[in-house]
């Protein structure tokens, strides 16, 4: 279940990176070892995503997410709501958090993106490498836009036999909240590049089915919601796309144009262009709850 994955790099990637390291194996089922175990659990947006590569905690006093450029006093405000941004839902098999992508959780969410975009693309698994080289270059330069646009990541922990399972990484999704923040490849038919813009949804395979596509969707269009003054968000669907266009409609997402059929010529799906009007929210103040449940 995702929106059209729009990554702006060639698919030669000696046309645009001279790549030059190794990778290393990823593992995509992480933890909140700092999350106590107990009801209500809710984690903190400052909290850092535990790995073996990353096993030091962050002190609140620390930066949560650096764009590496100079920022005004508007944009810092922006960041700093960015980060204190968390969205969550109950389910019936457990509970789904969506906040801001950290510094560290950049490599999974490559290998989810890469994952996700191959096995749409129907790419050879000898090319994944390679793609993970390219949406890292992608994800990493996309953050400098910052607040212009941002990536979530969901968190999901079911419930067996009546005990909390573990906390994994669920699903992500990238978000353009003006034209600072526009993808600079976005598909055709290509929408407005001054309007919000939803993109790259992607979902572990293994949590699929259990509404977490659904979530991210919701908490997107939240954030949208006091991140934008414009009142409509857009997204692309592939006409092949049947259960993530299903879901869009429920989501009352309207479609705007669809492409020509002329683009199968060059080797691409048809695409819809799909637009929702949104209501405007204020930004909550920091005294308010950073985190909203339906």
């Amino acid at each position: 279940m995702a929106t059209t994955l729009s990554l702006s790099f060639s698919l030669d990637p000696q046309n645009r990176f001279n790549i030059t390291t190794t990778t290393t194996k990823t593992t995509r089922r992480f933890t909140f070892s700092s999350l106590p175990h107990r009801k209500p659990l809710i984690p903190n947006p400052h909290f850092k995503l535990s790995s073996s590569s990353h096993s030091q905690s962050q002190t609140l006093t620390e930066p949560i997410i650096q764009t590496g450029k100079f920022l005004t006093n508007d944009e810092l405000d922006k960041l700093q709501f960015l980060s204190s941004f968390l969205y969550s839902q109950q389910l019936e098999s457990g509970t789904v958090w969506v906040r801001v992508m950290r510094d560290n959780e950049v490599d999974p969410i490559v290998c989810l993106l890469a994952d996700s975009f191959s096995e749409s693309m129907m790419f050879p698994k000898g090319y994944i490498n390679v793609l993970r080289f390219l949406v890292k270059r992608y994800l990493v330069d996309r953050r400098t836009s910052m607040p212009h646009m941002a990536t979530l990541v969901g968190f999901y922990r079911g419930v067996v036999d009546g005990e909390d399972g573990e906390m994994q990484l669920a699903g992500t999704v990238e978000i353009s909240f003006d034209k600072n923040g526009a993808n600079a490849s976005i598909p055709s038919p290509t929408p407005p590049r001054d309007s919000p813009y939803i993109c790259n949804m992607a979902v572990d395979k293994s949590l699929r089915r259990r509404g977490i596509g659904w979530h991210l969707l919701k908490a997107s269009e939240e954030l949208i919601s006091q991140m934008s003054s414009l009142g409509e968000v857009y997204l692309h669907c592939r006409m092949i796309d049947e259960a993530p266009f299903n879901m869009y409609t429920k989501a009352d997402y309207k479609i705007v144009t669809t492409d020509s059929i002329l683009v199968l010529l060059m080797l691409q799906r048809r695409k819809h262009l799909m637009c929702k009007k949104l209501p405007l929210i204020s930004p909550p103040s920091e005294t308010d709850v950073s985190w909203s449940d339906e």
